[in-house]
């Protein structure tokens, strides 16, 4: 036999690294040891699961030939041993060894290796509060507590539930409850709004609207201080400083921390945040021992600062450059730039790179660009309205981030993608708005909605383009004798602009159609800041274009239009 390999962790970084390893080193002795029972499972999948979208457990195991990944499947098929139920307790680099105990039989002994690779994961953060520990509080981090969650849904056991903690996870959970299940739900989230530090808040905002039309009730800036237990000792209740919750079921959503003891113990380095700091090789301070997964801490390559990623897809990379290096083939993993995409219903939402919060906390020179485009031809049947920001830096014009929202099919996913290859390898706006797409009217408009936004950025950053941030707006008309000196140009069509010249009067809200602006120009007030508003911002920005030309420069553009205050419907719009 060739070289001895050992790996601690059997979902996603391990089985990866063990399988590429094999394909590179036949000869190779690979084993991965586990705690739990079941691995090698796409955890991700786990809401859906409980959705029932995904009707068996097993097929969150099964490869895509239907062959269930368990013990017999690695060693027949990938010639891999498997060691499950097996705990590893400690590392002896200097013997290079590893003491397990086998948890079924109490068992210990010592493994030997000429290589190590540490895929211990992540372990979820349990808020304590009074209550934590009761039945029917679950978390959602492996298969085992899946099949409890889904045990009691089946067995009519929840009516409601509370979802402490409004992150992707979170929200996945919600609507599955919800969608399926008909259970009456609730989201609480201590910041002051969904998806805190990943989005902006407008980008929340038209999220949180979408769950609430979705029948879940949606609560931020709002913590759970302690869970109440029936008579029986389950949960019944969820405790915040503002209300009493009623709750049959709590799922526990609060973020994750990398599973690192085995590795600190060792003497290995690990960074404040607690991940296995490794180096592009995925090389830990210890040469002859690699790391990967929820375990390590990687690169961000936009913010250049280094931090926790939880995700499958990442996992999946760096073991396969763990197991290339391994058998001695340069390979490098550079980091990742922070891509996300996640499934709300009928809507998706997703981002690639910093948000405008991170990036001014950063002291980047920060500045945002917001559209409403079509995600394919204007006269396709199936055209929808998709909303995207691009993240720009006003110094260097190189792009930062990108999010967007919009129907759940390939729309958002697509300009996703093409905006993290480009973040990654630190394209400018120009980069952006000259980026080659493929185009037919099924699939995407002629000047693709990427392009859009970022010429829309362009004409931001050269001054060409004055906007009012969504938030800004949405102050405002929350309090419109806080700017005395504000008035808002609605140049949509007069049924649209009707109600709201109604609702706020037309000293407030002057409305003139967008062909008539030339002519009508000198009804418009000289000592008012006009907030120039349509559905989109494409007609804003020309009317601000021409009214410039004329002298009336003190006029902004409302960012994304009424297409994006609609989505995140706010108090005041007349029709609520």
């Amino acid at each position: 036999m060739g070289e001895k390999i050992l790996i601690i962790g059997g979902v996603a970084a391990g089985p990866k690294t063990a399988c590429r390893l094999k394909r590179l080193m036949p000869d190779a002795e690979v084993t991965i040891i586990d705690m739990d029972s079941i691995i090698s499972y796409g955890g991700c999948g786990i809401p859906y699961f409980v959705s029932g979208e995904v009707s068996d457990e097993k097929e969150l195991r099964t490869t895509s030939f239907h062959v269930v990944r368990d013990e017999k499947f690695f060693n027949d098929a990938k010639g891999v041993s498997m060691l499950t139920r097996t705990k590893a307790l400690a590392i002896d680099r200097k013997a290079k060894t590893v003491l397990v105990e086998n948890l079924d039989t109490g068992e210990k002994k010592d493994l030997s290796y000429d290589k190590l690779v540490l895929a211990t994961g992540s372990t979820p953060n349990r808020l304590q509060i009074p209550g934590a520990d009761l039945q029917g509080v679950y978390f959602v981090n492996d298969m085992h507590r899946a099949m409890a969650i889904k045990d009691d849904l089946a067995k009519g056991r929840v009516a409601k539930a509370v979802v402490i903690g409004g992150g992707a996870i979170g929200l996945e959970m919600a609507e599955s409850l919800t969608d399926l299940w008909g259970i009456e739900t609730t989201v609480l989230e201590y910041m002051d709004q969904l998806l805190p530090r990943i989005v902006d808040p407008a980008f929340a905002g038209m999220l949180a609207k979408h769950f609430r039309d979705n029948n879940v009730t949606v609560f931020t800036g709002e913590s759970a201080t302690g869970l109440e237990a029936d008579e029986t000792g389950r949960v019944c209740r969820v405790i915040t400083p503002k209300r009493a919750i009623d709750a049959d079921l709590v799922i526990m959503s609060v973020g994750v921390r990398p599973r690192s003891e085995l590795a600190r113990e060792a003497g290995l380095q690990v960074s404040r945040q607690g991940g296995i700091e490794v180096n592009n090789c995925m090389q830990t301070s210890d040469p002859d021992i690699y790391a990967a997964g929820d375990c390590v801490e990687i690169l961000n390559q936009v913010s250049g600062m280094k931090n926790i990623a939880p995700m499958g897809s990442l996992a999946n990379r760096q073991g396969r450059v763990a197991a290339d290096n391994i058998a001695g083939i340069p390979s490098q993993f550079e980091g990742w730039v922070g891509s996300f995409i996640m499934k709300a219903f009928e809507c998706c939402i997703g981002g690639t790179g910093l948000s405008y919060s991170s990036a001014k906390v950063l002291d980047f020179d920060a500045a945002v660009a917001i559209t409403a485009q079509s995600d394919r031809a204007h006269f396709f049947p199936t055209q929808a309205v998709i909303m995207l920001q691009m993240v720009f830096d006003k110094t260097s014009r190189k792009v930062l981030g990108i999010q967007g929202f919009g129907p759940m099919n390939d729309s958002i996913l697509a300009r996703i993608n093409a905006g993290a290859g480009l973040i990654a390898r630190g394209a400018t706006i120009e980069d952006f708005s000259n980026l080659e797409l493929a185009y037919a009217p099924p699939f995407s408009t002629a000047v693709d909605a990427l392009n859009a936004t970022a010429n829309a950025a362009d004409n931001i950053a050269a001054g060409r383009l004055r906007t009012i941030s969504i938030e800004d707006f949405m102050n405002w008309m929350d309090n419109p004798q806080a700017k005395p000196g504000w008035a808002a140009l609605d140049i949509r069509h007069p049924k649209e602009a009707a109600e709201f010249v109604d609702a706020f009067g037309n000293d407030l809200w002057k409305a003139i159609p967008y062909v008539n602006v030339r002519s009508r120009h000198k009804e418009l007030p000289n000592d008012k800041m006009l907030i120039i508003i349509c559905d989109a911002g494409t007609r804003s920005s020309e009317v601000q274009i021409f009214l410039d030309s004329v002298g009336l420069t003190n006029s902004l553009v409302l960012a994304g239009g009424f297409n994006a205050i609609r989505r995140i419907g706010p108090g005041w719009w007349p029709s609520q």
